[in-house]
């Protein structure tokens, strides 16, 4: 098949690469260790059961939901699009 200046399997490999940078993006924002008992910004008490299903966790539920929703759709455009693309 043509595709222009991309070689064989280009497209393959960027969709490879960024489903690959998703994952990693994804496994570094998850926290290790142990959580708090406390949520570092509104102070209010996190429940044995959220610190137990969630390793690590600082944060309560309402303010996890708000920075989610800060965070939400960060990060959601391909850079890696070819140069052929760029160029139509």
């Amino acid at each position: 098949m043509a595709t222009g200046w991309a070689g064989d399997g280009a497209v393959q490999d960027q969709i490879d690469a960024t489903v690959d940078d998703a994952v990693q993006r994804a496994r570094q924002q998850l926290r290790k260790g142990p959580g708090l008992t406390r949520c570092e910004e509104c102070d209010a008490p996190i429940p044995p059961a959220r610190r137990k299903a969630v390793p690590g966790v600082r944060l309560c539920v309402t303010c996890q939901e708000a920075q989610d929703e800060e965070h939400r759709g960060a990060g959601l455009y391909n850079r890696r699009g070819s140069k052929d693309s760029q160029l139509r």
